[in-house]
Formats: C-alpha cells, structure tokens, sequence
C-alpha cells in the first residue's frame, strides 16, 4: 500500500460519517416538525335532531325542545388527548337556553371520539329577548350558537404532554314547520 492509499481511505471514510451525520440530523429535523408538532384539537356538533318541540307565542313568547347531537373531537395529533369534563352551551340572542356536560374522555391518536348527547332548551332565562323569540317563532326559523371548550393534555409517547384546548362555534338553525336543523356552520 503506497502513502497517498491512507490518505484517500480515511478522507473518504470522513465522508460517509459526514453524510450520515447530515442524513440523520435530517430524519430528525422532518421528525421533530411534523410528528412531535402538537395541535389543539377539533371540535364540533355533527349531526343535531329535534325530539321533542313546544312552543308559545301568545303574551310572553317560550319555547322548549330536546335536541340529540353528535359531538365529534377529531385529534390529530400522533399522541392520545386526553380531556376534562368540559360544558358545552347552546345560545339565542347571546343568552344560554341549554347546556349539555361532555364527560372526561380520551381520543386516540389520529382518530375522531363521536358520542351522542342530548341538550334540553328552554327560553326561561330570556328576559328581554323575547320580543325577538317571538318573532322568530312567527317567521318559523330559530338561530341559535353552540359554545364550547375541551380543555386536555396530548400525550406523545408516553413522555411528552402538553396542555391543549379545542374550541367549538357552531352557528344553525332550526326550522319550526319541519323540526329540521338547517346551515349548521362550525368554525
């Protein structure tokens, strides 16, 4: 072996460990910044149903109803959610008709927890509103808002949590003549 062969050898020897190097900071680097990214998680009502409906619209306008919904978490996150009893609300005008308890639960990763609830309203609390409840029990469309926040940690494998919360706006209507839920719009 001549003197310039262990030269070439090691030279090139520092190469590969350079490229690997740079290779696996690499892996690395795309790891950190999609798998370990943790995002809030979504929330929202899927599908809402009247059961039942009465109203009254003679000198003080009132309404009560019993609404089935889905509520869907969607985690999208490659770690488990684990959240705390959260309130979901259900306002006319501004003003909470109803409110329904989402219990602690947990979402898996990259998958969306769907359960049923069932949220009775009742126009008690308007006070100065009901003008505008009776109104809209004449037109036959009421627009009602769903508020709600999940609040949880992300637990990404085993070592890492972070605190996260998913907020949930949803903006629908109902039509009186066919107790139907109509342009449900979350955000």
């Amino acid at each position: 072996m001549s003197k310039g062969e262990g030269k070439r050898s090691t030279k090139k020897c520092l190469a590969y460990v350079a490229a690997f190097v740079v290779f696996q900071t690499a892996i690395i680097l795309i790891f950190a910044l999609t798998v370990m990214k943790v995002r809030s998680p979504k929330i929202r009502f899927n599908v809402i149903a009247v059961e039942s409906f009465s109203s009254n619209n003679s000198t003080t306008s009132s309404i009560n109803m019993r609404l089935l919904a889905q509520v869907d978490i969607k985690n999208t996150n490659f770690g488990h959610f684990k959240y705390n009893n959260s309130t979901l609300t259900v306002l006319y005008d501004g003003v909470p008709l109803g409110e329904v308890v989402i219990p602690q639960g947990r979402a898996k990763a990259r998958k969306t927890r769907r359960f049923n609830v069932a949220v009775d309203l009742s126009s008690e609390r308007l006070s100065g509103n009901g003008n505008n409840l009776g109104n809209d029990i004449n037109s036959g469309i009421l627009r009602l808002r769903s508020e709600g926040r999940v609040s949880g940690k992300v637990h990404l494998m085993k070592i890492i949590k972070r605190n996260k919360s998913g907020v949930m706006n949803c903006d629908w209507s109902i039509n009186l003549g066919t107790r139907q839920v109509e342009n449900l719009r979350c955000n």
